[in-house]
């Protein structure tokens, strides 16, 4: 993940992950950039005895308790205020060590990302970056023995101005209400997303895949005309379906605190609500077969296993790469992925329209290699299937093993409703099966696995 530190990154110039080595040297001697409630150097690293574990863990836990911040190995401070350069090492045991002490000694173990940046001059040192963001469990607890006489039995530390400070028992409770406060938040944002999304497409009588997106830190993307420019452009050049090579997106409006993103102007095309916040939804209609009866009239829509993987290993990065890169959020998301079988049949639509024909049954089957017909494996009809998962947004958004593991697990738990114990597309451990894709996207998908040194 990369985390995001406005004030931070506006002081060195740069995201997290690019800034280089100068721009952090130059900090010597400016008040501005003084140890503070998001940031704290060290000269060295931390001792690898009880008290460093201990050190190490209150540090990172304090920050993700309070506003999130910025650990800078290398830099001695005097009085607060950088004062002079003192390269650490950076070899892969060091990062292992670091790794291992946040992990057993912080409880929940403390989300943080590691940045090393190497001096030009000295391969293998320079400044180690530890980006610690707010954490959404919070409280976070220090779980090593303390090496030095304390009263605080319950060890939950937080960040207060440049000094550490332990929460009493009601500010303990008082942030473990607030993290549950808030995953019931997350999820009525994630209904609510989905909801306005349906409604806008409420006359759709075919089988959609609907995926819906809402990070776990809200983000901020700023509507202005300049801005919409240049939005409009980014999205009508996106390329929706990996490995096609086709941009996708002929119309970009505003909506109400969102941007309202179509692939045409058919009622069925692709439709994508991108908000402020960095939450989003995509409806789009899968393709498939349509079953007649002898009078003409609609009996069943049934769609392949990889008409709905691909359109979901699809759609999960172009959500993901808005809360990312428009709405300037970072850190994990909730993910759904939602099948119905048209959306007057989503559980949020009631309703009563006398020209709306009823629903169809759909169903997800396999074809039969030898007559081309489907083998369903079972014989029930499932007007709304529905997935949940957590993903990291860098890890869908970057096009990598981590995109596939997602795509995985939506997809494995959504294909169960029709039968599937798993798709067998896609691994959870996240290897690809493009062969396994229906004759329409097999060759899309190899194509983009092998651009991105996936198989």
């Amino acid at each position: 993940m990369v985390t995001r530190l406005r004030r931070l990154e506006g002081l060195l110039g740069a995201r997290l992950n690019d800034v280089n080595y100068s721009s952090i040297a130059e900090l010597i001697g400016n008040t501005d950039a003084a140890e503070g409630e998001d940031l704290d150097y060290k000269r060295a690293h931390y001792a690898s005895g009880d008290q460093g574990r201990e050190e190490l863990a209150k540090d990172v836990a304090a920050f993700a308790n309070h506003t999130g911040g910025l650990l800078i190995l290398g830099m001695a401070e005097a009085k607060g205020v950088p004062s002079l350069v003192c390269d650490v090492d950076l070899d892969d045991s060091r990062l292992r060590h670091i790794q291992q002490v946040v992990a057993k000694n912080t409880a929940p173990p403390v989300p943080y990302e590691a940045i090393p940046v190497h001096n030009p001059d000295a391969p293998g040192t320079g400044f180690l970056l530890l980006a610690v963001p707010r954490s959404p469990y919070a409280p976070h607890a220090v779980t090593t023995p303390t090496t030095r006489p304390s009263r605080e039995a319950l060890r939950y530390p937080r960040r207060g101005g440049s000094q550490t400070e332990w929460l009493t028992e009601t500010d303990v409770a008082t942030a473990y209400r607030a993290r549950y406060t808030a995953a019931a938040e997350r999820d009525r944002r994630l209904d609510d997303v989905e909801r306005e999304l349906a409604d806008a497409i409420y006359r759709r009588t075919t089988p959609h895949l609907i995926v819906t997106l809402v990070p776990e830190q809200a983000g901020d993307m700023v509507i202005d005309s300049e801005r919409f420019s240049r939005y409009q452009k980014d999205l009508q050049a996106t390329q929706l379906y990996l490995g096609q090579g086709n941009s996708n997106f002929g119309r970009v409006t505003v909506g109400p605190r969102r941007l309202v993103v179509t692939e045409g102007g058919s009622r069925y095309s692709t439709r994508a609500e991108l908000h402020r916040d960095g939450s989003a939804a995509i409806a789009i209609g899968l393709t498939g077969r349509i079953h007649v009866n002898e009078y003409e009239d609609v009996e069943m829509h049934t769609a392949e296993l990889g008409d709905v993987v691909y359109p979901l290993l699809c759609a999960l990065p172009f959500l993901a790469s808005h809360a990312r890169d428009r709405a300037g959020t970072s850190g994990l998301a909730h993910v759904r992925a939602a099948l119905v079988s048209d959306i007057a049949a989503h559980p949020t639509q009631n309703i009563l329209d006398p020209d709306q024909p009823s629903s169809v049954p759909f169903r997800v089957d396999r074809l039969d290699p030898a007559t081309g017909r489907p083998q369903p494996l079972t014989p029930e009809f499932y007007p709304y299937a529905v997935a949940d998962a957590g993903a990291l947004l860098d890890d869908l958004a970057d096009l990598d093993r981590g995109l596939l593991q997602a795509t995985a697990a939506l997809a494995d738990e959504l294909l169960q409703a029709y039968g599937y114990p798993e798709t067998g597309l896609i691994t959870r451990n996240g290897h690809l099966h493009p062969s396994q894709f229906t004759q329409r996207n097999s060759g899309a998908v190899e194509k983009w696995a092998h651009q991105r040194g996936l198989l």
